[in-house]
């Protein structure tokens, strides 16, 4: 049989061959590489299979071999999975009569959900490490093997005739995810020494291609069975891999930096918020978190002002009904809280969209009323699992910085490109140059025509292609198919931070569903009614999660702009104690946000603490200062020698009012 190779040259190959064959007769270092392989079938060739190197070809198939060279997702993808797989026969070595459930890949790593005899604590990780290490040093093969239900049950189910005792039988999370598959399906097992998976594969052609020293578990955690608190509660074990020791160290230095810039960490350190088991999910933000918090919302309202956007607020909580003709409850409703007013169901709000409808709906609307932008920063609550909330990332009640524009289908264009500037202004001013964007359509789940999907996808893709980057380069995005919201499709703006992580915070949704089922309208020219577009619109995405990527972004030392003390006077001693609050009260009426500190600690205890608040300005005050009439600067640690009082509070007040980002 003939195969055709990436660079469109044809490989002859004896029939049966597979994989392995094709990489070894290009070549034996390409043989002893290959991890998998990359396959597009004749009779498919708009469909790419990634499979194990001993899948079988066939005649006029193309190929390309993987390999862990190179920055290959796939690659990664392949050895990660395996590494769970190594990573789960440990552990059924290690504690006997173990359960296991899933073990997928993520971003960066994988995990494994267990029900384990014994509880499991982070100082077992290195035990569990060390059994990996020797799977891997004893070069296991791992095969594939396709199975009916009836034999997969019985590799899984309980030990009888069919299936000996062993690590593998009487696995009751592999024989509900086996019974929840269609029965004429057939069944992919995975097998290395006495350890059997359920899987789809592929993975690495035998255990030691998972090099030692490459991987590395990383945490514990808790994790309901699918998901759902009604289940049991697994052990979620963490970890990672790489395709050579260095990359692993990289990435584990990256770890140790994000741990040391916990927003957590910080947020305690910093005094700026809490969390108590009386609000499980649930922030309580403290004195100076409230002043980034309010930092951030004043600059919000001016640029919003600015743009042409009126600012509304509507209720938290709703009838049902609405929720019903809005979709909301067909298709989110697992994710809401409710409650009964005079014996009626109500739900609180999980998105603000159909109580903005609502004010739109409370008058009649002119076509000169067009474009209409409605912004509101909308407390939201969502029912999230405890084992998936963390810290500011992941809370059950947030504030959404939304809008709402409703429009005329010929101004819905200019709408769009009006916001996706906007967005990038906004990101600049915080500091995130850098930001990936994803074009998202229809999903399985949606409400609305094809009509409607198709105007809408079309929008966003002319915008996205037309606008041009701060650079003058065009905008590049990502197509990220079936994954826009359920009333419409969306462009996702995700920013990197200056460790390399990416946050998805700002979203443009075109919506031409939802006007039509709560039935709004404006009249026209013509002086008929007609049906507005509405666009759904957030840039920070939610303030709380916001801070906290600021927070981690900057490590805790913000810009002074947002700083919750922005400058603190120290007085040297006792008798300077007068001037220092002449110095304090200087600061305050000029806006800065600053304090004092008097107590009674030495002064290098004093300046080493405000360093440690990380106070952006510290000012300190002493016999020759309060003769002349200044301040000794000290800016982020470094000494900028003395200043007259009047030049250092203009200073100050000018990098605030710039919003200047540190060097």
């Amino acid at each position: 049989m003939q195969i055709t190779l990436p660079d469109g040259s044809p490989l002859e190959l004896a029939d049966g061959a597979s994989v392995r064959d094709a990489a070894a007769a290009i070549g034996p270092r390409l043989a002893k590489a290959a991890i998998a392989g990359r396959v597009t079938a004749a009779s498919h060739p708009d469909v790419t299979l990634l499979v194990d190197v001993s899948a079988p070809l066939h005649d006029g198939d193309s190929v390309d071999i993987v390999t862990l060279k190179g920055d290959d997702p796939d690659a990664i993808d392949v050895l990660r999975h395996s590494a769970s797989h190594i990573m789960a026969q440990a552990i059924l070595r290690l504690f006997p009569g173990t359960k296991y459930a899933i073990g997928p890949t993520i971003e960066n790593g994988f995990y494994y959900d267990f029900q384990l005899p014994e509880p499991v604590t982070e100082t077992d990780l290195v035990r569990i490490e060390k059994e990996m290490a020797k799977i891997v040093s004893q070069n296991l093969p791992v095969t594939r093997a396709e199975l009916t239900r009836a034999e997969a049950l019985a590799v899984f189910g309980p030990a009888g005739a069919a299936a000996p005792a062993g690590p593998s039988s009487d696995q009751p999370f592999k024989v509900a995810l086996i019974e929840d598959l269609p029965g004429e399906e057939t069944i992919s097992v995975y097998t290395q020494g006495d350890f059997v998976d359920l899987c789809r594969g592929p993975h690495l052609p035998s255990t030691n291609k998972l090099g030692n020293g490459t991987f590395k578990l990383t945490s514990l955690a808790g994790a309901y069975w699918r998901g759902d608190e009604k289940n049991a509660m697994l052990t979620r074990v963490y970890g990672t891999a790489f395709a050579t020791k260095e990359e692993l160290a990289a990435h584990l230095e990256a770890l140790e930096l994000a741990r040391q810039r916990d927003h957590r960490r910080i947020g305690r350190d910093l005094d700026l918020f809490s969390f108590h088991e009386e609000g499980p999910g649930f922030p309580f933000f403290h004195a100076k978190g409230m002043r980034i918090w309010n930092a951030i919302i004043d600059y919000w309202r001016a640029e919003h002002v600015a743009a042409g956007y009126e600012e509304i607020r509507t209720p938290q909580i709703l009838r049902r009904e609405l929720w019903e003709l809005s979709g909301h409850w067909e298709n989110y409703k697992d994710n809401m809280y409710f409650t009964q007013i005079d014996g009626q169901p109500f739900a609180v709000k999980p998105m603000n969209c159909p109580g903005g409808l609502l004010v739109y709906k409370s008058r009649r609307r002119s076509y000169r009323d067009l474009p209409l932008r409605l912004a509101e920063l909308g407390q939201v609550h969502r029912h999230e699992m405890s084992g998936v909330l963390h810290g500011l990332f992941r809370v059950r009640y947030f504030t959404q910085d939304d809008a709402h524009i409703y429009c005329t289908p010929e101004q819905l264009e200019d709408e769009v490109r009006g916001v996706v500037r906007f967005m990038h202004q906004i990101y600049a001013a915080f500091g995130f140059s850098d930001v990936k964007i994803e074009l998202s359509t229809r999903p399985d789940k949606s409400i609305g025509s094809d009509e409607m999907w198709e105007r809408a996808e079309g929008t966003l893709s002319r915008v996205l292609d037309a606008e041009k980057g701060a650079d003058g380069e065009p905008l590049t995005y990502v197509l990220n198919p079936g994954d826009g919201a359920f009333y419409g499709p969306k462009i996702d703006f995700h920013i990197r931070d200056v460790m390399g992580r990416t946050w998805q915070c700002g979203t443009i949704q075109v919506d031409f569903a939802m006007p039509e089922r709560l039935d709004i309208t404006y009249t026209g020219a013509d002086n008929e009614e007609h049906r507005p577009v509405m666009i759904h619109r957030a840039l920070l995405g939610s303030i709380e999660r916001f801070m906290g990527i600021l927070l981690e972004h900057y490590g805790g030392n913000l810009p002074t702009w947002l700083a919750p003390v922005q400058a603190l006077v120290i007085p040297i001693a006792d008798r300077h104690a007068a001037y220092g609050h002449e110095v304090l009260g200087a600061l305050h009426q000029a806006g800065i946000r600053a304090d004092l500190d008097e107590r009674s600690e030495s002064m290098g205890r004093r300046i080493r603490d405000g360093q440690l608040q990380k106070v952006p300005y510290l000012l300190v005050v002493g016999d020759k200062e309060q003769e002349t009439r200044e301040v000794a600067v000290r800016e982020r640690g470094e000494q900028k020698g003395s200043a007259l009082l009047a030049d250092a509070v203009t200073r100050i007040a000018a990098e605030i009012a710039e919003r200047r980002l540190p060097a």
